[in-house]
């Protein structure tokens, strides 16, 4: 019997060496960034470049960790740049931003628990009453009530057999890290949106210059005409014409006037304010100059953070799959109570009143799944088809950046060109309303050729106008494009860790800026 007995306490502490052995081993598939078609730009100058400059982009794989600075201040406009500031401290779209990053580093400090054992405390008594066939009496004995007051502790442990707990925790923490990406994202694209809208503005008061130096060439000419048709020089159908274009002009320069009105509330907005709140003094927009260099490192794209989102999410996803995978396997749980157990308070906290527990209170400690109708095998491959579908997803917007930055970097080089020829055409435009308005006066030709050369003149600068202010845009487009910034990296504040914070050494993310 005492071999028997060694036999078997000497076979069940081999297997619960066993399964510690096992304890943290995942089984989720090693983790890889799947490829994506190395490219270089076809708006990459022919020029022979070096290093760097080649412009040739790698395999995208997110740096999300690297800063994009204040890029905005390139622009070298301090208004524009309080503006920003101000859309970084109050815009709510932001602030929701913000709070659900909280909220996936509170999720990821839950999931963290799952490595340590949980401990509670109790106190209290219980009333009961066995039966007489417990305690092995007659039927019918008459067994009395007992009151049991207690005092104990009790503990409880999952030790993590085949990585569940492991890869729950690192599923938690690649959300955590898409999250604070997608904070980024959320980020970038305000700064975009506040500095587009910011030019946009600017190029509405452009619009607006240009139609009241229009409007007041022709109110001058409106009293020409008037003095002619009053010494009968000419008749009423030049005034009338005059008159029809002076109005015209007028109802145009109101549509800029509305269109402001509508780009001023949507600052506002961005800005966090009502638009009651919140107004401008007209300035009308100055060319923007700034050049992005097209042979940048594919290390700007790389740091896209909508790419460092679509990234992590896969591999919370690929973390998923080994949880799935852990449902095959045993689960062990180790739980223990211990404390004081007595009949009467009074006697509760004496040392013969010690009692402990060792086990589960009710099932088994070691539980190995059997059947379950093919729950768990629909667990298995819906995970693998998330993951699948972040695969294509990620993929696909690593081709969708490329597209943007292409599509920016050829609206930068033809309007490059576009503005200038339309400034001939501004030149040219100018040139022959001059001649026209010369020649009026002279007799030599009628007055519906002088408003013709007007309106050419007024639709020349309207578009020279409106092509600076699409430049601006797509200059912003393209930092935007490329992550926000280039150049030197610098450091970044970090905001307070809210539990526990995430880090990664695939893909590291910054925290966030406040």
């Amino acid at each position: 019997m005492t071999t028997s007995f060694w036999k078997n306490g000497f076979s069940g502490s081999a297997l619960l060496g066993v399964l510690l052995v096992l304890a943290g081993c995942s089984l989720a598939p090693k983790y890889e960034v799947p490829t994506t078609p190395a490219t270089a730009f076809k708006e990459t100058p022919l020029l022979p470049l070096t290093g760097e400059e080649l412009g040739t982009w790698k395999t995208a794989q997110p740096s999300e960790d690297m800063a994009r600075g204040e890029w905005w201040k390139v622009f070298d406009d301090a208004q524009r740049n309080d503006l920003e500031r101000q859309a970084l401290d109050a815009n709510q779209n932001l602030k929701a931003a913000a709070a659900r990053v909280k909220e996936a580093r509170a999720l990821n400090q839950a999931a963290r628990a799952g490595l340590f054992p949980s401990l509670d405390a109790g106190f209290g008594p219980t009333r009961q009453r066995v039966s007489a066939a417990s305690l092995f009496e007659p039927d019918g004995t008459s067994v009395p009530q007992q009151t049991f007051w207690r005092a104990q502790a009790s503990a409880s442990y999952e030790v993590d057999l085949f990585g569940r707990v492991a890869s729950s925790v690192d599923a938690a923490k690649a959300d955590t890290q898409q999250s604070e990406a997608l904070y980024r994202s959320v980020l970038l694209a305000l700064q975009a949106d506040v500095a587009q809208n910011y030019f946009a503005l600017r190029e509405l008061d452009a619009e607006a210059d240009v139609f009241a130096q229009a409007i007041s060439l022709r109110e001058q000419a409106l009293k020409l005409v008037s003095r002619r048709f009053t010494e009968g020089e000419i008749t009423e159908l030049d005034v009338q014409r005059a008159t029809a274009d002076l109005a015209s002009a007028r109802s145009d320069a109101m549509t800029v006037e509305r269109l402001r009105a509508a780009s001023e509330h949507s600052l506002a907005v961005l800005l966090g304010k009502a638009p009651a709140e919140f107004s401008m003094t007209a300035d009308p927009l100055r060319p923007v100059n700034l050049r992005v260099p097209p042979g940048l490192p594919s290390a700007l794209l790389e740091r896209r953070p909508d790419i460092a989102a679509a990234e992590r999410a896969m591999a919370a996803a690929n973390s998923r799959i080994g949880v799935a995978k852990a449902a095959f396997f045993p689960s062990l749980t180790l739980t223990g109570t211990g404390g004081f157990e007595s009949a009467t308070i009074g006697d509760l906290f004496k040392w013969s009143s010690r009692a402990f527990l060792l086990g589960p209170l009710a099932g088994t400690a070691l539980n190995i799944p059997i059947f379950d109708g093919g729950r768990r095998k629909g667990n298995l491959a819906n995970a693998r088809a998330i993951y699948e579908e972040d695969v294509a997803k990620y993929r696909q917007q690593v081709l969708v950046a490329f597209q943007e930055v292409e599509d920016n970097l050829s609206d930068m080089r033809i309007l490059e060109t576009q503005t200038r020829t339309q400034d001939d055409a501004v030149k040219a435009s100018q040139r022959a309303a001059d001649l026209s308005s010369r020649q009026y006066a002279e007799g030599a030709i009628n007055y519906l050729d002088v408003l013709d050369a007007q309106r050419t003149v007024l639709q020349a600068k309207r578009s020279a106008v409106q092509l600076q202010g699409v430049q601006a845009a797509a200059t912003v487009n393209l930092i935007r494009a490329l992550g926000g910034g280039w150049g030197d990296v610098v450091p970044q504040t970090a905001v307070p860790a809210i539990g526990e914070s995430s880090s990664s050494n695939a893909t590291p993310t910054a925290a966030l800026q406040k």
